[in-house]
């Protein structure tokens, strides 16, 4: 990847990989297996990249598996929900895209 590149470019290349089939993909173009263009609708990638930019960020924002298992046993027996709480604030800040 080109250092040169900003976010939206990398995100809008790594969802056209996922929207489509593609052997390479440059500009926001992408092509096919035998070398045949793509015709790329942009507004279904751009959705693409709305998702991804969600997973990554609830990637970062979640705690550990080790503090989610600590906040399950204590939460098993204290009856509380701090476990609960916590991924929902993660899913409250950072909601899948409509």
């Amino acid at each position: 990847m080109s250092i040169n590149r900003t976010m939206d470019e990398v995100n809008f290349e790594e969802a056209l990989w996922q929207v489509y089939t593609c052997s390479r993909t440059l500009n926001k173009q992408a092509w096919d297996n035998e070398g045949v263009e793509i015709v790329v609708d942009e507004a279904l990638v751009n959705l693409k990249v709305a998702e991804l930019l969600v997973i990554n960020s609830r990637k970062e924002a979640y705690p550990s598996l080790q503090d989610q298992a600590d906040m399950q046993f204590h939460d098993l027996a204290n009856g509380t929900t701090t476990w609960q709480d916590a991924i929902q604030a993660v899913k409250d800040a950072y909601p899948k895209p409509v």
